[in-house]
């Protein structure tokens, strides 16, 4: 009756093992960024998120010619992913694209081939394989040793995103915990019983009296205790910390990283410096990403497909445009006078970068 006890323990069902331990160890450390997040400190902060924004709305307002998958919505989706996360990932299907909550990849070549992608649903979510032809991998930041993946600006600076969260965390605890406003108030000597019963009146009242001395005790019981007595305040000098100083850097820093000016926290900012800023986010930052979007998208699509953030995230300055149009006006019609048109002047206008791609 027992034989089949003694069979199970004679004959034990093999035990399957992963091998490669190096593989194993690169997949390991993989899931292990993925889990904690590309920092896991700074994305709390208001200044990411501040510049994630920018990136988001960028993205959200880019100009998309030669397919109508990538809609205001999805671009949005895709420049949060990349900000945070260094890569997006989407599902191209029959009703548009999906985007993926994670996935994994196999490559040859180093060249992503096929994907385990898992989907997001309102009940739970579900898990799918796709060909590389049939999903949208866009990546920033990455490097030689996984071309295949991205990094986030944050996860390459993070000493610097470490900072701001260990300066914006002594700071809430110093506004939660230190006794701000509170003083020390020298009082005469009475009863045991009535110290204690002020000092319990005055207990755990911000920015009121949190002890009360009795003047005897901190004269020593001299001669003349009320001399020379006042309040001594309680409140932290965190000017000596220069924890102003250390916020304010690294926050620069971290706006840096993203490739926001950090003249836009200035409070005495001028016009000229955002719009300036406004210039340098997106022909130098967001363009270059733009063009990677679209040169995958062109690829996985079968069409070409053009990106453009510059155009609408221009500076709007009225008095600028105005003078650059009656430039332009002019140096057109000095050049139709000079007999420059046709392929001369296509050529005059490639010259100073002015062209479509």
């Amino acid at each position: 009756m027992l034989g089949w006890l003694f069979k199970r323990r004679a004959d034990p069902a093999p035990e399957t093992r992963s091998s490669g331990s190096g593989y194993t160890a690169q997949i390991m450390t993989a899931r292990e960024s993925y889990i904690s997040g590309v920092s896991g400190i700074g994305e709390l902060t208001a200044t990411v998120q501040g510049c994630v924004s920018l990136w988001e709305g960028a993205f959200a307002l880019a100009d998309v010619q030669g397919t109508d998958l990538l809609t205001r919505a999805h671009m949005a989706l895709i420049a949060r992913s990349l900000a945070l996360r260094g890569e997006a990932v989407m599902l191209m299907t029959g009703d548009g694209l999906v985007p993926c909550a994670d996935w994994e990849l196999s490559t040859r070549n180093a060249t992503p081939r096929a994907y385990r992608l898992s989907v997001s649903e309102a009940g739970g979510g579900r898990s799918q394989t796709a060909l590389a032809a049939e999903v949208l991998h866009l990546r920033i930041g990455s490097d030689m040793v996984a071309p295949w993946s991205g990094s986030a600006p944050l996860r390459r600076a993070p000493l610097t995103a470490e900072l701001l969260h260990q300066v914006e965390s002594a700071l809430r605890d110093v506004y939660r915990d230190a006794p701000l406003g509170s003083q020390i108030i020298p009082m005469p000597e009475g009863s045991a019983d009535d110290m204690a019963t002020m000092r319990q009146q005055f207990r755990g009242r911000r920015g009121a009296s949190l002890v009360v001395e009795g003047v005897a005790q901190a004269t020593a019981a001299g001669m003349n205790p009320n001399i020379g007595q006042k309040p001594d305040q309680l409140s932290p000098d965190l000017s000596k910390s220069m924890t102003a100083e250390t916020l304010q850097a690294a926050r620069d820093a971290i706006m840096m990283g993203y490739g926001v000016l950090p003249v836009l926290l200035n409070r005495s900012v001028t016009g000229p410096a955002v719009r300036e800023a406004q210039r340098h986010l997106a022909q130098i930052v967001l363009q270059p990403i733009a063009q990677l979007m679209a040169q995958e998208a062109s690829a996985k699509l079968g069409g070409q497909v053009l990106i453009d953030v510059v155009r609408p995230m221009q500076a709007f300055d009225a008095g600028g445009k105005a003078r650059a149009l009656a430039t332009m006006v002019q140096a057109l019609a000095q050049a139709k006078e000079a007999g420059i048109e046709g392929a001369t002047l296509q050529d005059a206008l490639a010259f100073i970068d002015w062209h479509d791609e």
